[in-house]
């Protein structure tokens, strides 16, 4: 069968198009869980240190200021440090191709035998082996990125937007972080808000595997349970140390 160009463009873009929450995955578990677990150990924190205390609404408030302090400070912390990362291991990749750009231009013939090497180690014959570097030698472009990719094993960044990642870390960690601390806007004046922060936190660690499994198609059980067990192991902590600072 005959494809055309048009045929070929529709296919590529149905099936390898992928929604902004697939997209930056990473970024959304990541600044999510640590939203969630950041917020909660203030909350956690001051709630074992203050055990058996009646704090009254001014304690309460103080858990409010605290976690509103701490969650836009750490979600720009998060974002910014994302921004930071990225930027820099894409610096660090246009260093080593102009490395290897510069060994293929001046070293050829030892570029060729690593080249053949490698192949051979995929599991290609050595004649086979030979025949596709002379191929890729004719691509300077492409045999660079093999050479980055399979030598020095480094992966091209430059699919990711630092300045989007960076917003996606932000906002992930902004709306997670934020949900533990919702009981004490509904009723600060509650002595149970922080039973009810730790079911709005379980909650909070539930929906963040959900969108997980949503996204990677992997076991339900297994996308929630490990992103509540990781969670509830880190908020635990929390609350145990606070303790050991009892009021």
């Amino acid at each position: 069968m005959h494809y055309t160009k048009q045929d070929l463009a529709k296919h590529i873009a149905k099936e390898h198009k992928q929604s902004p929450f697939a997209e930056y995955l990473q970024e959304i578990i990541y600044g999510g869980n640590d939203g969630i677990v950041t917020t909660f150990a203030v909350v956690a924190g001051f709630a074992g240190a203050s055990a058996g205390v009646q704090l009254g609404s001014l304690g309460y408030l103080t858990v409010m200021l605290f976690g509103l302090a701490n969650l836009f400070a750490d979600a720009s912390s998060m974002g910014l440090g994302n921004f930071l990362a990225t930027r820099s291991e894409q610096d660090r990749y246009k260093k080593e191709l102009a490395k290897e750009r510069h060994e293929i231009q001046n070293n050829t013939e030892m570029e060729i035998a690593e080249s053949i090497v490698l192949l051979q180690q995929k599991g290609f014959t050595k004649q086979q082996a030979g025949e596709l570097v002379a191929i890729y030698s004719q691509n300077e472009n492409y045999w660079a990125d093999f050479m980055m990719r399979y030598e020095l094993e480094i992966s091209d960044p430059f699919g990711q937007n630092p300045v989007f990642t960076a917003i996606a870390t932000f906002l992930a960690f902004l709306f997670f972080g934020s949900i533990p601390l919702i009981p004490y806007f509904i009723d600060p004046s509650n002595t149970q808000a922080f039973t009810y922060a730790i079911g709005a936190t379980i909650g909070a660690l539930l929906l963040l595997g959900l969108l997980r499994w949503k996204v990677t198609g992997e076991s339900i059980m297994r996308s929630i349970g490990q992103t509540i067990l990781i969670g509830g192991i880190s908020a635990s902590i929390a609350y145990v140390v606070g303790i050991f600072f009892r009021v």
